[in-house]
């Protein structure tokens, strides 16, 4: 064959790219195992997180073996256990569906003391991708003991303040619920009042991101109010 011809030109570019496609599927198929693990335990120090347990890649797996283990559940937009593995959900599949259709994830952890702690998780749109988020509950199903939020590609500096401890700080101790009414958090431009149970300040700069976080947590809220309600009772039972 002519290799100065058209037609090697052809092939031998042809050939080149099926050889090419071929090793980065292979390398693709090897490391899916490693990068499935490393997203489990990225999503295990989230969870660890939000309820205050510091967790490296090193450790967060024995870690959320004796806090949570086996203690996680999913419930409906009616509060009720369901079948399923909550560490399966798809949030960003269930997101798409109506809010009564969708999974909720709910992580039950035991601290120190049998202290009771329930981690839901959430997800919602900022400005230039998704949004997510895991906040752990009191028993009492209303206060807030600990959250903690991600992003994928919100501004460095302004959105993607949501990750910062000095941010998700300001989450303990508010409240769901104004005296068994459903309320949320207000994600508050301009300064929230320290004092008000149902607001925190928003990302300086991030009004996009700020607000897509507060309708994230109103929609999820809502979509567990029942189990926090039902929390709510039995913590006076």
């Amino acid at each position: 064959m002519n290799k100065q011809g058209n037609a090697y030109t052809f092939i031998y570019a042809a050939v080149m790219v099926v050889v090419v496609a071929a090793l980065l599927a292979f390398v693709s198929q090897a490391l899916k195992p490693r990068q499935e693990r490393n997203e489990m335990v990225a999503k295990k120090i989230d969870i660890l997180q939000s309820i205050n347990v510091a967790a490296s890649s090193a450790d967060a797996e024995q870690k959320y073996a004796d806090i949570i283990g086996e203690h996680s559940y999913i419930v409906d937009f009616a509060g009720n256990k369901v079948e399923g593995v909550a560490f399966d959900v798809d949030l960003a599949v269930e997101l798409r569906k109506p809010a009564e259709d969708r999974l909720y994830p709910v992580y039950e952890a035991h601290l120190e003391g049998g202290e009771k702690k329930y981690v839901l998780q959430l997800r919602g749109a900022g400005l230039w991708g998704p949004i997510w988020g895991y906040v752990a509950v009191n028993s009492d199903g209303s206060t807030i003991y600990g959250a903690t939020f991600g992003h994928k590609g919100e501004t460095p500096g302004l959105g993607a303040e949501i990750e910062k401890p000095v941010f998700q700080e300001q989450f303990v101790g508010k409240q769901i619920f104004d005296q068994g009414t459903f309320k949320s958090i207000a994600v508050v431009k301009g300064g929230a009042d320290a004092e008000d149970k149902f607001e925190v300040d928003a990302v300086s700069g991030g009004t996009i991101t700020s607000k897509g976080l507060e309708n994230m947590l109103s929609d999820f809220f809502k979509g567990y109010e029942s189990f926090l309600k039902n929390l709510e009772r039995a913590s006076h039972e």
